[in-house]
């Protein structure tokens, strides 16, 4: 999981191991430990009670629920992203997207071992 907060949005991308468990109705965590007392945790989840791509922000953790069947449909097509814009007041929003966490064009060494085939990429035949 790649996590980047830019300004009011949040943008999480997710290898293709992390998005089978999603489909599999499991959740995707991250820890990121600041100090021995306090860390960031961010969790990916299917939710049965929601209907929209939602963020919640409690104690430390960040909550990123996804209603199941976007999540089937995301994982099963060439969709990219699942994006939602998220009110928080004042007439203000969080813009969320999930996507795919496509590999690089340019080879990095490990990084891209379980990412999605870049659409862009071009094979010899």
């Amino acid at each position: 999981m790649k996590l980047r907060v830019r300004e009011n949005s949040l943008r999480i991308r997710l290898v293709q191991t992390e998005v089978q468990k999603l489909v599999n109705g499991q959740s995707v965590e991250q820890t990121t430990d600041f100090s021995p007392s306090s860390s960031l945790i961010v969790r990916v989840e299917p939710c049965l009670r929601t209907e929209q791509l939602a963020a919640l922000f409690v104690d430390h953790r960040l909550s990123i629920l996804l209603p199941p069947a976007a999540v089937r449909r995301w994982a099963e097509t060439d969709q990219v992203a699942i994006e939602a814009n998220q009110p928080v007041g004042d007439g203000r929003f969080l813009n969320i997207l999930i996507e795919k966490d496509f590999a690089c064009l340019l080879s990095r060494a490990g990084d891209d071992v379980d990412a999605f085939p870049n659409p862009k990429h071009k094979t010899t035949g």
